[in-house]
C-alpha cells in the first residue's frame, strides 16, 4: 500500500512494466459519496497519472439515488481539474454497495488503483484500501483525505437570515419615518416608494444568500 499525504512528492513511483490492455495503463480512481472540496486531491491525481504515465478512469459507487447527482457533481470536478495535456479522463458511476465487486469488475491486470484515506466500506467499515490490497493483486495508493466542507447548520443559517432581516426592515422603517416629517410633496413620495422598494430588495438579496 502507497501513502500519499497531502505534500508528499510523486515523482518517485515506479510503473508496472506492462500496459493494462491495449488502451494503455489505467489509474482507477474510487470516488466516494461525501460532501468535500475535490480541489485539494486533484492535483494528486494529475500527479500521479502523470508519473504513471496513465489515463484516469474515476469510479463512483453510489447506495442511494439521492446522493447521485452530488457524486456525478465531484467527479465531474475532479475529471476537469485532472483532465489536460497528455492525460486522458474517463468516468462511469453505479448503485450499489460492494465496493471490493465493482473494482474487480472495472480492474484489468496492470491498472493502479488509488483510494482515499477515509474511505471505508463492509460491516466491519474496514479502509477500503486494505480491503483492495487483501482481495485485489493491485497496487493500490490511497490519497489524502477530503478537506471536507464544513456547511452551516440550518438553525444558523435561519437565525442570520431572520436577523438580518429584521435590521435591515428595522433600519428602513427608522429611514421611512423620518422621511414622514419632510414636506409633503412629490419629492417625498418618490422617495418613500423607492425606500420600499430597495428596502424588499435587500431583504430578499440578504435571505437568498442563506
Amino acid at each position: 500500500m502507497n501513502n500519499l499525504d497531502a505534500n508528499s512528492p510523486i515523482f518517485a513511483v515506479s510503473p508496472p512494466a506492462y500496459a493494462a490492455s491495449e488502451g494503455g495503463r489505467r489509474l482507477l480512481v474510487l470516488v466516494p459519496e461525501s460532501d468535500a472540496d475535490v480541489s485539494s486531491v486533484a492535483r494528486k491525481i494529475w500527479e500521479l497519472a502523470n508519473a504513471l504515465g496513465s489515463r484516469v478512469q474515476f469510479l463512483g459507487l453510489c447506495k442511494d439515488e439521492s446522493r447521485e447527482p452530488t457524486l456525478r457533481r465531484q467527479i465531474i470536478a475532479l475529471s476537469s481539474m485532472v483532465s489536460g495535456g497528455s492525460i486522458s479522463v474517463e468516468s462511469k458511476i453505479e448503485f450499489g454497495n460492494n465496493w471490493l465487486g465493482f473494482v474487480k469488475s472495472h480492474w484489468n491486470r496492470g491498472d493502479v488503483v488509488a483510494c482515499f484515506a477515509e474511505h471505508r466500506t463492509g460491516f466491519t467499515n474496514r479502509p477500503l484500501s486494505q480491503i483492495l490490497e487483501a482481495n485485489l493483486s493491485a497496487t493500490v495508493y490511497v490519497l489524502p483525505e477530503f478537506q471536507a466542507e464544513h456547511p452551516r447548520p440550518a438553525w444558523l443559517s435561519s437565525a442570520l437570515s431572520w436577523s438580518g432581516s429584521l435590521i435591515i426592515i428595522a433600519l428602513f422603517f427608522w429611514g421611512q419615518a423620518r422621511l414622514t416629517q419632510l414636506p409633503q410633496d412629490w419629492a417625498h413620495t418618490s422617495l418613500l416608494y423607492l425606500s420600499i422598494f430597495i428596502e424588499v430588495g435587500l431583504v430578499w438579496f440578504w435571505s437568498s444568500l442563506f
